[in-house]
């Protein structure tokens, strides 16, 4: 945790992950302050920003900043079907094993891009921590969800020949279970998140996310309160 005091920035998407993240940040001393930042990409839906704000208030964040860069939805839908646009979000089991290293619900270099601006934000106003809920997903995986990707983009950030920001992610290494156990026992409001891919009214419960959510919920004994 950051010993600076001047603050520390914390991606807040309105997902699971990132809910917990900000409330277990929340409680660990001397950050300085929590500046939460969520991005508009151009993803289906902007249902997961209003849980995004929800869950920064009551972290007791700071600030919250919402960034609209939904430009890159058009740039990048024919290579996501998260994307406004997109092809259709397929459900987890017609997904095939072989893609599940990378699935159809990956967004193009997205968290290079979301990280490289929430470093820039620290830098400029004197805060050196961006943490962000990338976590070990149990049932499909995203390169830049790894340990591997972490140490890679903080030795470029490293280059920095004053002070570098470091990118932290503090859930790595931890199942969604894990981070469903450890929000309950923040306290954390999980009927203030949003997960499912497709843009409706109520969360599908067949897309990949979906999926891996009411999994990690039943592993735990515990009911998911969104609707389905």
């Amino acid at each position: 945790m950051s010993t600076h005091g001047q603050g520390i920035v914390v991606l807040v998407s309105g997902g699971v992950d990132s809910s917990v993240l900000v409330h277990y940040v929340a409680r660990e001393p001397g950050h300085g302050g929590i500046h939460a930042v969520s991005f508009n990409y151009g993803q289906r839906h902007s249902r997961e920003l209003v849980c995004a704000a929800y869950q920064a208030k009551a972290a007791g964040a700071v600030e919250h900043k919402i960034l609209d860069i939904s430009f890159l939805g058009p740039l990048l839908r024919e290579g996501s079907v998260l994307l406004a646009g997109g092809n259709a979000v397929p459900d987890l089991k017609d997904v095939p094993d072989r893609e599940r290293t990378q699935p159809p619900t990956y967004v193009p270099n997205r968290n290079m891009m979301l990280l490289s601006m929430a470093a820039a934000y620290a830098e400029a106003h004197g805060m050196r921590e961006v943490y962000y809920g990338a976590q070990a997903q149990d049932e499909y995986g995203y390169w830049d969800c790894t340990r591997e990707f972490l140490e890679r983009i903080n030795a470029v950030l490293a280059l920095n020949r004053k002070e570098a920001v470091q990118i932290c992610a503090p859930f790595v290494d931890k199942s969604k279970a894990e981070i469903v156990g450890m929000g309950f026992e923040l306290g954390v409001d999980f009927s203030h998140t949003w997960s499912c891919y497709r843009g409706e009214e109520t969360a599908c419960g067949t897309c990949p996310t979906c999926v891996e959510r009411l999994n990690a919920f039943k592993a735990v004994g515990m009911e998911d309160p969104i609707e389905y």
